[in-house]
C-alpha cells in the first residue's frame, strides 16, 4: 500500500527489538524447501498472502488484510502487481514481528514509522499500524470480515473501511484515481458511502474522487441521496 507519510503521526513508535533497517537487509532469494512460485505475479502475491495470513492466525494475532489484495478478496480486480498489506494495532507490532521471524521470514524497519516490512516467497509484505494517518484500532479490526482469500479464510478489512482508507491516502503527491476507481465500482453496493463522505471530511482530493463517482453514476449524487448513498 502506498501512502504519503510526510505528516503522519504515531506516538511513540512501539519498539521492535533487533530488527535490521532496510539498507542492512539483502534482497532475499528463495530458500531451500520453499515452493516454486508461478510466474504470474498475481498468484505469487496471493501465495505469499496466504502464507502470512496463516502464520498470523496460528499466532493468535488480531489483524486484517488491507490494500489491493483485500479489494481482490472482496471481488475487485484480479491483477496484483505490488505487495500484500496487513494492518495490525501498533501495540501488537513486536509480537507480530516475533511470529514472522520465528517462521523464518525476514522482517525489518523501514524509515517510515507507520509499518514494518517483511518478505515471503520473494514478495513484499507490509505490516501496517496506520492507514493514511489513521491508527489501526480494535474497532476497525472487529469490523473485518473473515472471507476466503484464494481458498484460505482470513480477516479482510471491511469494504467501507477499505474505501475510506484509500481515499484518505490521496494527497497532492499521490492521487491515483485510476487505481481506486475499479475498486469503487466493484464494491459500490458493499460500501456505506455516507460514512466514507463523513470520514473524508474536507479533503479536496477525496471530494474530487467522490464527485467523479457521481458523474460516472457509480454512486448517487450527495444532494439527491438519502442517509446512505445508493449504488446504481
Amino acid at each position: 500500500m502506498t501512502q504519503n507519510s510526510d505528516d503522519a503521526t504515531l506516538a511513540p513508535r512501539v519498539g521492535i527489538p533487533d530488527l535490521p533497517q532496510a539498507a542492512q537487509l539483502p534482497r532475499p532469494h528463495r530458500r531451500a524447501g520453499e515452493p516454486e512460485l508461478p510466474r504470474d505475479r498475481t498468484q505469487a502475491i496471493l501465495e505469499a498472502t496466504k502464507q502470512v495470513g496463516a502464520l498470523l492466525k496460528q499466532g493468535g494475532h488480531d489483524f486484517a488484510l488491507a490494500g489491493s489484495v483485500a479489494a481482490y478478496a472482496h471481488g475487485a480486480g484480479e491483477n496484483l502487481q505490488h505487495d500484500a498489506d496487513f494492518c495490525i494495532r501498533p501495540e501488537d507490532a513486536d509480537a507480530v514481528a516475533a511470529t514472522l521471524k520465528k517462521a523464518g521470514l525476514p522482517v525489518y524497519s523501514p524509515p517510515e514509522d507507520w509499518l514494518l516490512k517483511a518478505t515471503c516467497f520473494g514478495q513484499d509484505i507490509d505490516i501496517i499500524f496506520q492507514l493514511a494517518h489513521r491508527r489501526v484500532t480494535t474497532d476497525m479490526l472487529d469490523r473485518a470480515q473473515e472471507i476466503p482469500v484464494d481458498s484460505v479464510r482470513m480477516p479482510v478489512l471491511a469494504p467501507t473501511d477499505l474505501l475510506s482508507s484509500l481515499l484518505a491516502a490521496f494527497s497532492e503527491h499521490h492521487c491515483d484515481f485510476g487505481a481506486v476507481l475499479p475498486i469503487a465500482r466493484a464494491l459500490r453496493e458493499k460500501v456505506d458511502w455516507e460514512r466514507v463522505r463523513r470520514e473524508s471530511g474536507d479533503s479536496p482530493m477525496a471530494a474530487a474522487f467522490l464527485f467523479l463517482l457521481e458523474r460516472l453514476d457509480v454512486i448517487t449524487p450527495h444532494h439527491r441521496g438519502s442517509s446512505h448513498d445508493a449504488s446504481r
